[in-house]
């Protein structure tokens, strides 16, 4: 079997920066990338919001510097799904791709969450071309436009409200009568003028040519009020929740009633001893590349720690 000093699970900002860290710290680590290599990032176009690129990067880019970096440093970083793990015993044995096994004293876990979607062909057909997940993210090339947000609970309005600052005029699509949010929330998305609410209301579909153009809604889906309704839009934001990636972990270590990995204290150790974890599989507020950036640095340190204690 294979033996590395720390395994780092997943890519993206959390689990490159934990293995340039490691690296340069003189720990030897392996990471697999997981199912989607360099994380969500890799499937957005520009980003203007991470400091050191007055220009902007491409996400991707972004991503595949981060990744050179550590393999610059050292870190050995490879394609490959951690399936299956046990953290009950030391050290710890984690397989790799169903066949594979690898052990390591210290693991980083960094798998990220992942967007839910409607499952409409449609999403991945303009994926990045005008539909979102994250309004903080791409907000931004909308501004002066039409944008529609998904969802009714405290996230779609916190989306919508920060959208309407930017955005000529934001539609939310809220498939219940009524509003799930805080009556803070409420308040906020109700009392803004540029924000229109359509209850009742599902997506079935998307159109434009090369981008987002409009939605087909249906409205009062399956009673005698059912109707049909398009809007013209430029971007489409889904706000519907995020799903954490942790279902390989098999309830080995403590989540919080969402599914996030719980950590306790100021540091990133999870409920088991030598297990940290970093980005967004830990972080069900900010879901920020520069975040995940600096919480894969704080694990990389407290794994240093740790290993240097034993």
């Amino acid at each position: 079997m294979e033996t590395t000093k720390c395994l780092i699970i997943g890519s993206g900002p959390a689990g490159y920066t934990a293995a340039i860290y490691l690296s340069r710290a003189g720990i030897s680590s392996v990471l697999y990338s997981g199912i989607q290599p360099g994380g969500q990032l890799t499937q957005t176009t520009t980003i203007e919001n991470y400091p050191g690129f007055p220009q902007g990067v491409e996400g991707f880019d972004l991503m595949e510097n981060m990744r050179q970096q550590a393999v610059n440093v050292g870190a050995e970083v490879r394609n490959g799904i951690i399936t299956d793990i046990d953290l009950s015993k030391r050290p710890f044995v984690a397989t790799v791709d169903g066949t594979s096994t690898i052990s390591a004293d210290a693991v980083i876990i960094a798998t990220g969450a992942s967007a839910k979607y409607l499952g409409l062909a449609d999403e991945q057909k303009y994926a990045g071309m005008g539909v979102s997940a994250c309004a903080t993210c791409d907000g931004f090339f909308y501004r002066k436009k039409v944008v529609a947000v998904v969802g009714g609970g405290d996230t779609a309005c916190e989306e919508a409200y920060y959208l309407s600052n930017l955005a000529k005029k934001v539609y939310m699509i809220v498939r219940k009568p009524y509003l799930r949010a805080s009556a803070a929330m409420q308040q906020r998305v109700n009392e803004k003028e540029n924000i229109e609410i359509l209850y009742n209301t599902n997506t079935v579909g998307l159109f434009g040519e090369q981008f987002v153009e409009g939605a087909h809604l249906v409205q009062f889906k399956g009673t005698d009020k059912e109707q049909m309704l398009d809007i013209d839009i430029d971007g489409f934001f889904l706000a519907i929740g995020h799903k954490p990636n942790t279902d390989f972990l098999k309830g080995q270590v403590a989540l919080d009633e969402q599914g996030y990995i719980a950590l306790g204290g100021i540091t990133t150790e999870t409920s088991v001893k030598g297990v940290f974890a970093a980005g967004d599989v830990a972080d069900p507020h900010y879901r920020q590349a520069i975040v995940a950036a600096g919480s894969g640095c704080r694990a990389a340190l407290d794994a240093k720690s740790y290993l240097d204690a034993l």
